[in-house]
């Protein structure tokens, strides 16, 4: 299959906008929680070059739209002290869900603009379904990803959740490609998207 270098420029280009409000709601909802270490990094802030990770957001996301894998990817991560937040591990929690949270509103504000710019509407559809499987992606219990803060404020013995993070990135690919797990996140995504534009229309 032939390689699509402006489908998948465009892809990455997507991704890495819906990664700046993603990591934005993170860093902002701690700094409301009284940690200020994502302030005194610089991480409360809408510049897209704050929130980059160029391994995840650019060269993974680029390689799997061109090779037709399941398209997948993440930003940097926000740095957060637990003992800061009001709420301590579920303050983290809270933290955690904001990132997600943020890719799912901005889903529904992109299928409203589409009313406005109706001669954009394919490339609106497009960031709300990467965005909608931005906020599935960063669900699953798997360090790094959001979903495993969510392991912490369970609970869990850290000394799981260290041995995950060992194998965190080797878990993903196999999560990812060798199970229809990332298929599934593909099609919940579309029919997501879907779903708010012909809610808008």
């Amino acid at each position: 299959m032939p390689f699509d270098l402006p489908q998948a420029l465009l892809n990455v280009t997507i991704f890495w906008i819906l990664t700046t409000p993603h990591e934005y709601a993170h860093a902002w909802v701690a700094d409301r929680l009284g940690d200020d270490t994502p302030r005194l990094e610089g991480r409360v802030t809408l510049n897209p070059l704050a929130h980059v990770d160029w391994l995840g957001t650019v060269f993974i996301p680029l390689m799997a739209s061109l090779l037709g894998g399941v398209f997948f990817g993440w930003g940097k991560a926000v740095n957060t002290n637990p003992a800061r937040l009001r709420g301590g591990v579920n303050g983290l929690a809270a933290v955690a869900l904001a990132g997600p949270a943020s890719n799912v509103l901005f889903a529904v504000l992109l299928a409203a603009l589409a009313l406005v710019f109706p001669q954009g509407v394919e490339i609106l559809f497009r960031a709300a379904f990467i965005s909608l499987f931005l906020a599935l992606f960063n669900m699953l219990p798997v360090p790094p990803l959001d979903g495993s803060k969510l392991l912490i404020a369970a609970r869990i013995p850290p000394a799981v959740y260290l041995e995950l993070s060992r194998f965190g990135f080797i878990l993903l690919l196999v999560l990812m490609y060798s199970t229809g797990l990332g298929r599934w996140m593909a099609e919940a995504s579309y029919s997501g998207a879907l779903r708010l534009f012909l809610m808008f229309r």
